[in-house]
């Protein structure tokens, strides 16, 4: 019995006892004390390099610098774009109709009607248009909205080729009837002939 092991006798159990356990006094693995000395290091030099001497950027200015970018990269390409709007024309690929169409029953229908005689916004299958009867004048609209009558700008939503496929769906629209269309809404300007017919 005197050989039987005793673990109240262990040499590197502490001395003091909470609810009959005691500590044991392990030495803690030595890849694991480097890990956490290494962690402590990364942490000082992280809050002297951001915090202290401020040589960079936290996380909302360093979000604020790259949105700035993003931005100058967009109005770039959107620039390029209008500056392109006068050669364009409405195409006629059946691919980019569809999707045109699939664009136009996302972000314009709730206003137009899933078949564009007008809810909130204007009817966009008769010949009179509010803000320009050419397929420039609807790109223009569509790029810059019409803050004034609660149409939000689609420039930054929507991609230019995006923009390009809804206006050119729109303008295969023109001169169909659906059924209780919204009344004309500008009779001084009638829309300019539509090239499918």
């Amino acid at each position: 019995m005197s050989d039987q092991y005793d673990p109240f006798k262990d040499p590197r159990l502490l001395d003091h006892e909470v609810d009959g356990i005691r500590e044991l006094d392990n030495d803690l693995p030595r890849w694991w004390v480097w890990l956490f000395n290494i962690c402590i290091v990364f942490a000082v030099c992280y809050l002297a390099y951001y915090h202290v001497f401020h040589l960079g950027n936290l996380q909302a200015a360093q979000y604020a610098v790259e949105s700035k970018q993003g931005d100058a990269i967009k109005t770039a390409a959107l620039k390029a774009f209008e500056d392109t709007l006068p050669t364009l024309t409405p195409s006629k690929d059946r691919a980019v109709l569809d999707h045109g169409h699939a664009i136009f029953l996302h972000n314009c229908a709730p206003c137009h009607r899933a078949d564009a005689g007008g809810l909130v916004g204007p009817n966009l299958c008769d010949d009179y248009w509010i803000h320009g009867s050419n397929f420039v004048d609807n790109l223009r609209t569509i790029v810059n909205g019409v803050p004034a009558k609660g149409m939000l700008t689609w420039r930054g939503v929507l991609k230019p080729g995006e923009i390009h496929a809804v206006a050119s769906y729109i303008y295969t629209l023109r001169g169909t009837h659906p059924p209780n269309p919204k009344p004309p809404e500008n009779l001084a300007q009638p829309a300019a002939p539509n090239v499918y017919e």
